[in-house]
């Protein structure tokens, strides 16, 4: 059965069970538990808490009647506080997954719509609680058929993919379209105001007048298409110099003025060498030890390039996979094994764990032998995300969800 990243409202959707964020005690918090509440009737959920439920310690759930959401059944996860990770918050937030997907077999539960827990009012790191979510969820799925859906929605992610929505749409136009347009009608075809193909860019009309024969002469012009080379491009247009607000007439330059002009040339002249100096130092200190650095690692395997440029970089490798939504186990491979070369989804994850320019990543995917396709949907939207610096997975896998393709959190 499918398992999917969603944006949506937890409390609209049609899964048969949704997930609330509770508290230990009977009473309402905020974010996921307030919104729950209201949607589902605040009084009698809460009566129900309190009077069927009471106290229930972090990391356990329970369930509860949907009353009035779309959901027949309310699972309620006792959500860890996060406070610096060292005091058994992953142990609790994995327990409240494994709970809940517990109470949702136990129920003949088919279907259950989950929030990312504790990320929320809680304060757990989106990057790491989606990585625990997708671990104890995917472990679930080796074992049992359940339709899950995690559903996002806050303000940053929505206004996130409402900005970038157009801007991808383009993007894609622009990369895949335009590529399949040339497939078919030619290597020079693009898009003209109506929508035809147009000539290749080696190809331009010129008209010619015919000759005059005997007394009669044609002066209709006709035009002929020939195979030319391309216009040479057109001498830049000469600049306009500046109006002098002193010494210098309507009709033209004093004879002062151009002996300043030609002593302000011979000063730059002479200060010219100096400025060069100045700069091919500049160079030096700020470029040359990074470039040779860069050098030694031409020949790099791609586990050990993507391990210096994280150094380089002043990254944690944790950090790096945490961002990227790769299994600590993936990473160790690649970490132990120079050799290892990733699956290619992998490969661009961890480009975008890595925080990888565009031509940082298509540097490091051929050194495992892949490349960014044209012709691959998912290559160019994790090219846009790259391109623009969106270093967000959870948004990126909203997006491939939206197109129509295969998700990498799933």
């Amino acid at each position: 059965m499918p398992f999917r990243i969603v944006r949506n409202d937890i409390t609209r959707m049609d899964t048969e069970a949704v997930v609330n964020t509770a508290n230990s005690q009977p009473a309402v918090g905020t974010g996921c538990d307030f919104a729950v509440y209201q949607a589902a009737g605040y009084d009698e959920l809460l009566k129900y808490r309190t009077e069927k439920i009471g106290v229930v310690p972090e990391g356990e759930a329970f369930i509860t009647p949907g009353f009035h959401l779309p959901a027949k059944y309310i699972i309620h996860a006792v959500s860890p506080y996060y406070t610096d990770g060292n005091r058994g918050e992953e142990e609790k937030l994995r327990a409240c997954y494994r709970n809940c997907l517990r109470l949702a077999r136990e129920n003949g539960i088919r279907s259950v719509a989950f929030p990312l827990i504790s990320t929320g009012g809680f304060g757990y790191p989106k990057e790491e609680g989606l990585r625990i979510a997708v671990d104890e969820i995917g472990a679930f799925l080796l074992e049992y058929d359940m339709d899950i859906r995690l559903v996002v929605f806050d303000d940053r992610l929505t206004a996130l993919g409402g900005r970038l929505y157009p801007d991808l749409e383009e993007y894609i136009d622009r990369n895949y379209v335009e590529l399949k347009r040339r497939a078919e009608y030619g290597p020079g075809a693009g898009r003209v105001g109506d929508g035809a193909p147009r000539p290749a860019p080696a190809m331009r009309q010129e008209a010619f007048t015919a000759p005059a024969m005997g007394q009669e002469a044609y002066s209709d012009q006709y035009t002929e298409t020939r195979m030319l080379a391309p216009m040479p491009p057109a001498p830049p247009e000469p600049k306009k110099r500046k109006k002098r607000l002193f010494g210098e007439s309507v009709f033209g330059r004093s004879k002062k003025d151009s002996l300043a002009e030609q002593a302000d040339m011979m000063a730059c002249a002479s200060f010219a060498p100096e400025i060069s100096e100045e700069m091919e130092l500049d160079f030096e200190t700020q470029h040359e030890s990074r470039l040779e650095e860069r050098m030694k690692h031409i020949s790099d395997t791609f586990s050990e390039y993507l391990l210096y440029l994280i150094r380089d970089k002043n990254m944690e490798n944790a950090e790096v996979y945490k961002r990227a939504i790769v299994d600590k186990k993936t990473f160790s491979k690649l970490k132990n094994n120079a050799d290892y070369h990733p699956q290619k989804l992998t490969a661009l994850c961890l480009c975008v764990g890595a925080r990888l320019n565009l031509d940082e990543s298509k540097d490091l995917l051929a050194r495992a032998g892949y490349a960014l396709s044209p012709c691959d949907k998912t290559d160019i939207i994790f090219s846009y995300f790259i391109e623009n610096g969106i270093y967000d997975m959870i948004e990126l896998d909203i997006q491939l969800e939206e197109h129509g393709l295969p998700c990498i959190i799933s």
